[in-house]
């Protein structure tokens, strides 16, 4: 019974901590265009220049 006084109040210490990491991630733009990287290579151009 005595762990459950220390397990409770860290385990929302960690929930606090992950939801200001979340917050703080999605403010700063974390996952804006996440789609447009990853389409990125697919537009590259392979042809050959010149010649």
């Amino acid at each position: 019974m005595d762990i459950l006084f220390l397990l409770i109040p860290l385990s929302l210490v960690l929930v606090a901590a992950i939801g200001i990491v979340l917050f703080w991630a999605v403010n700063t733009g974390q996952f804006e265009l996440s789609s447009r990287e990853a389409l990125h290579i697919l537009e590259d151009d392979d042809s050959p220049s010149g010649g």
